[in-house]
């Protein structure tokens, strides 16, 4: 080590210092860092907390008095969409002041006395709207004859109001489930001509071929018609029985339907994405709230957005 002249010495200890004070401000800046990091997780920590414990009152812009579809009524009731209130409807379920009514356009008057199954219904007043991250061995049902686990049983704490899931998920599929009373969101949400779009990550019982990667961009056609995917990826190019589809049909099964057809069995299957809602911040089996700029864009999703 080379000798400093002891004339030079007191310049040597100001760079010295100089480097001690570099690394203090380094250390400073990543304590910043670190508790700004820590005060934003609590923050999201609590938002999230407190979603899941107050619904966001979003009431009807159209008085509940006016004339409406008998179908659309049972919807805007929380029975259920207004294309299963059709069913319903046909099917002689439904009685309006003690007669049974089999058209879905019969106008309801406000006076009216409305009975599903012998239970009277009302339209509700306020809309909720919820986002479950379904776990696996729940379906998406309301009622189960067979007494199984529905994903209404998990958000029993959520409200007082009648909901109901808006689509399917298979009891072995998990992800991003809304549910919601709104009737009209849920009917703009599953009809065809809208296009929602949706995202899986499926997990293969062997890697995904690229013949087979290829069949399915191009397009399989399943036993009810062509089952045009948007986009297929590999999740890990290390690992390739991961993958990623994104589609818009919400057909029954379709996902796993669409990679039998290939020879391929679906091990697990879960969807990340709905109309733009993520699971993002909610763990599995929990759910927590939409705000009202999510309903505002769900419902441009619902209009047509792509």
């Amino acid at each position: 080590m080379k000798k400093i002249d002891p004339r030079f010495a007191k310049f040597a200890n100001k760079k010295s210092n100089a480097a001690i004070k570099e690394a203090f401000k380094q250390e400073k800046r990543q304590y910043k860092k670190e508790r700004a990091a820590f005060f934003e997780q609590k923050k999201a920590e609590a938002a999230a907390k407190a979603s899941q414990t107050a619904a966001p009152k979003i009431e009807r812009k159209t008085p509940a008095t006016e004339q409406m579809p008998l179908n659309k009524y049972l919807a805007h009731s929380g029975i259920c969409s207004r294309r299963d209130a059709v069913e319903f409807i046909k099917d002689g379920k439904v009685k309006v002041n003690a007669a049974v009514i089999t058209e879905p356009g019969y106008k309801v008057q406000p006076a009216d006395v409305i009975t599903v199954n012998g239970k009277k219904i009302t339209r509700a007043k306020n809309l909720i709207y919820i986002l479950l991250n379904k776990p696996k061995d729940y379906i998406t049902t309301t009622d189960d004859p067979q007494k199984r686990k529905t994903v209404l049983d998990l958000i029993k704490t959520a409200t007082t109001e009648r909901v109901y899931p808006v689509g399917r998920l298979d009891r072995n599929t998990s992800g991003v489930l809304l549910i919601t009373n709104d009737g009209e969101l849920a009917q703009q949400l599953t009809h065809p001509s809208n296009e929602v779009r949706k995202i899986y990550a499926a997990t293969l019982n062997r890697p995904l071929e690229k013949k087979d990667f290829d069949k399915i961009l191009k397009g399989v056609v399943l036993e009810d018609g062509p089952a045009p995917v948007d986009v297929l990826a590999y999740s890990d190019m290390n690992d390739k029985t991961q993958v990623g589809i994104e589609l818009h049909s919400g057909r029954n099964r379709i996902v796993r339907r669409i990679f039998e057809a290939v020879g391929y069995d679906v091990k697990h299957l879960d969807r990340v994405m709905f109309g733009g809602l993520t699971k993002k911040n909610v763990e599995r089996g929990k759910f927590r709230f939409l705000t009202e700029k999510e309903v505002r864009n769900l419902k441009f999703f619902g209009k047509g957005k792509k």
